[in-house]
C-alpha cells in the first residue's frame, strides 16, 4: 500500500496485536485497542495490574512491532483449494514503547478512544476518575508497513 493508504487504514482498523518479548527470549502478542494520532506514534492502554507479562516485557525491551489486520473475502482457486485467494489489508510496524504517566495526556486518550470507538448517542458524566488504574504507553514508529492483496482480479 502507498504511505497514504496505511495511514488511513492505520486510523481506522480496530485492533492491534501488539508483540513483545519476554527475558527468555519469548515473543507475547495481545490484542489492543489503539489510537494512531496519524503520523508516528500510536497509543495504547492496559490496565495496571501488580503483575504483567506485557508490562515486565516491555520494561526488559521497549522494542514492540504492532499488527492491525482487516480480512476480506477469500476467492476460490480455479481448480484448487491451495490456489486460492484471500483478500486483506494488514500494516506493521515496529517501534519503541514508554509509559505515559501524565493524567493529562491519559484524558486526552480516552477523548481519542471515545471519538474513534464510541458512539456519538452516549452520554457520560465530564472525567475520568479510572485514571490511576489505567497505564498508558506510547509507541515512537520507527518503521511501517502496508499490505493490501486484493485477491483475484477477474
Amino acid at each position: 500500500m502507498s504511505d497514504e493508504q496505511t495511514i488511513e487504514f492505520l486510523k481506522k482498523a480496530k485492533v492491534a496485536h501488539v508483540a513483545t518479548v519476554d527475558q527468555d527470549g519469548y515473543p507475547y502478542v495481545i490484542p489492543l485497542i489503539y489510537y494512531f494520532n496519524g503520523k508516528d506514534k500510536v497509543y495504547l492502554h492496559t490496565g495496571n495490574l501488580r503483575q504483567s507479562h506485557f508490562v515486565e516485557n516491555i520494561e526488559h525491551n521497549p522494542k514492540v512491532s504492532i499488527e492491525v489486520s482487516e480480512m476480506g473475502d477469500i476467492h476460490p482457486g480455479k481448480k484448487y483449494a491451495c490456489q486460492s485467494a484471500l483478500v486483506y489489508m494488514s500494516v506493521v510496524l515496529f517501534g519503541q514503547i514508554k509509559k505515559i504517566d501524565d493524567d493529562a495526556k491519559k484524558e486526552w486518550f480516552f477523548d481519542r478512544l471515545l471519538e474513534k470507538y464510541g458512539n456519538p448517542e452516549w452520554n457520560f458524566e465530564k472525567g475520568y476518575p479510572a485514571l490511576p488504574k489505567i497505564d498508558l504507553f506510547e509507541v515512537q514508529i520507527e518503521k511501517m508497513t502496508g499490505k493490501l492483496n486484493e485477491g483475484f482480479r477477474h
